[in-house]
């Protein structure tokens, strides 16, 4: 699903403002997410790191985990995402990890992402991303 320039835009600038908040004193790699759901709502998300880095959360996550918690769905919980964002303020190749990606891939099999890649902004389908991610 193609969504337009403007509404892209401003989930560009909503990840952004979102990566001013990331926490990660260890890597100093600050991201920033900001995602769109099928209602029109938007949700951002930073990366939060901890001494523990298995128990850091990526910016994707910690959106679309915000958008979860927030919805009034049924079953509950299960939103539809339409398109992703994501910054980093190094400002480097950046795509979603793999464990991002099929997070993604469970709310939005369709979602658009867009994230920094060798020449600025790229844009991709989850299922580009992730060809072989399953749902149970």
């Amino acid at each position: 699903m193609s969504i337009s320039a403007t509404k892209r835009d401003e989930l560009l600038a909503a990840a952004r403002e979102a990566q001013k908040h990331a926490y990660a004193p260890y890597s100093k790699f600050y991201v920033g997410a900001a995602i769109l759901t099928a209602d029109g709502k938007t949700f951002t998300g930073c990366n939060v790191e901890n001494a523990s880095y298995g128990l850091t959360i990526c910016a994707e996550r910690n959106a679309i985990f915000a958008a979860v918690a927030a919805a009034n769905a049924t079953p509950q919980g299960k939103i539809k995402l339409v398109a992703v964002a994501v910054v980093n303020a190094q400002n480097v190749p950046c795509s979603p990890c793999g464990a991002c990606r099929q997070v993604i891939a469970e709310f939005g099999r369709d979602a658009v992402v867009y994230y920094q890649g060798e020449s600025g902004i790229t844009e991709a389908t989850v299922k580009e991303l992730l060809p072989d991610g399953f749902i149970l």
